[in-house]
């Protein structure tokens, strides 16, 4: 079992490539399954969720070919994958698979559309809450599935003629479920409006990617999506967008060890809100010809108050990072949590190194501390996993954070980007 080994004290100094965002190339893949053509995504993260969904796919038919090639910038891979799904073989999605990866289940939407039936898994992934699939069975239901629970699978029909547009509005926003039903509506029979839908930019990336398809797709980036179903898509070539959630965390990272970096291949556009919360916290961000720079020298770490919110919000996906710079802020910050129930699993690992942190219901208190002092921890999640990353960088002496799988799940090669830029940082086989 792999862990990651951080030797605290070294400022970061450097070029870090950011990596397509995993949560934009998953749904990515997933529209491939709508057209018997082939789609072509550039700047595929090597990630072992893409690779756990390549498996899935393939397991429906998709036929699937992988170019790599070595950034100038680094050791990390920008990929080219080419997915060609000419005969669905299967429209089931099994539990052996879907239960490793919570995305996986959005199979369900391009199965549905295309082949009018799908069984699909209930999903499994992090356990930072409950997360339940009723918008994706509502919302699918109100494009004219049929849709039943029985052992532990989702089994969904379409009307003889196929999906039939409709109206539908999220009772509360949902990432996944408005990648689903997007995908579902472009094929289906009429005009799909989608109301409170998701604004997120990897949302925005899925629609650009089926336009050019051929599908009919407006108002994505705003709270109503509107779609107009065809009779079917074609090929495309598409490239994935920046990572906003690795440059964030890549970001935290400079303004918690200080130093000076450049986040490479990225845009400030994607994460606004959780930027200028680092800059509140004591880091210089500016804008360059192709990234994004980070500079902390000095100054200590102010703190800051955050509420994690759907985009433009501040990403719950970096919460737990943010929390981890926020263990050496100069005073009392709070943290609350507003998406997922159980995502402060990340503190107990955090007390180990010796923040201070008291929970209230979705808030965390954190109380600045002047030191941290490395210690053996536990990955909880994907991205709890890199907030003791973040910690073990200005921590005296060495942490060695085990359960990196959780790690390798969403972020491209961390240990070698870190290293470049000055980090002691290892992965270390036992």
């Amino acid at each position: 079992m792999d862990r990651i080994r951080i030797v605290g004290g070294n400022e970061l100094h450097g070029v870090i490539p950011i990596s397509g965002a995993k949560n934009a190339a998953l749904p990515l893949m997933i529209a491939s399954l709508l057209t018997d053509d082939t789609l072509t995504l550039e700047n595929v993260p090597h990630l072992a969720d893409v690779e756990q969904l390549i498996r899935i796919l393939g397991n429906h038919g998709a036929d699937i070919s992988v170019n790599g090639r070595r950034e100038r910038q680094g050791e990390s891979y920008a990929r080219t994958v080419h997915f060609t799904s000419r005969n669905i073989v299967s429209t089931t999605a099994p539990y052996e698979l879907v239960s490793k990866m919570r995305a996986s289940f959005w199979v369900i939407g391009p199965l549905l559309a295309r082949e009018g039936r799908a069984r699909v898994s209930l999903p499994g992934g992090c356990a930072i809450g409950t997360r339940p699939v009723d918008l994706f069975i509502e919302g699918l239901t109100a494009l004219g599935a049929s849709i039943e629970i029985d052992g532990g699978y989702v089994n969904a029909t379409a009307p003889a003629g196929g999906l039939i547009g409709g109206r539908y509005t999220f009772p509360k926003v949902s990432v996944g479920a408005t990648h689903v039903l997007m995908m579902a509506a472009t094929l289906a029979n009429g005009t799909t409006v989608l109301g409170n839908a998701a604004r997120e930019p990897e949302v925005v990336d899925l629609a650009k990617c089926l336009n050019a398809m051929g599908a009919k797709i407006s108002g994505q980036g705003t709270s109503t999506i509107t779609i107009e179903g065809v009779r079917s898509l074609s090929g495309a070539r598409h490239r994935v967008l920046p990572d906003r959630i690795e440059t964030g965390t890549y970001a935290m990272a400079v303004a918690m060890a200080g130093g000076d970096v450049i986040l490479e291949d990225t845009e400030a556009s994607l994460l606004d809100t959780a930027l200028e919360a680092i800059r509140r916290a004591g880091a210089e961000i500016s804008d360059t010809n192709n990234g994004i720079r980070i500079v902390r020298n000095g100054a200590g770490i102010r703190p800051v108050d955050i509420v994690t919110d759907p985009f433009p919000g501040f990403p719950t996906d970096l919460q737990a990072q943010f929390m981890g710079l926020m263990t050496r802020s100069s005073g009392v910050s709070h943290i609350t949590e507003t998406i997922f129930e159980n995502r402060f699993m990340h503190v107990q690992e955090l007390a180990r190194l010796g923040a201070k942190i008291s929970l209230s219901g979705q808030t965390a208190k954190v109380e600045g501390v002047s030191r941290l002092k490395g210690a053996p921890v536990m990955a909880t999640d994907l991205r709890a996993s890199v907030s003791l990353v973040i910690a073990g960088l200005a921590a005296e002496g060495e942490t060695m954070v085990s359960r990196v799988y959780n790690l390798d799940r969403g972020f491209e090669r961390l240990e070698e980007k870190l290293t470049r830029c000055g980090a002691h940082v290892e992965r270390v086989s036992d």
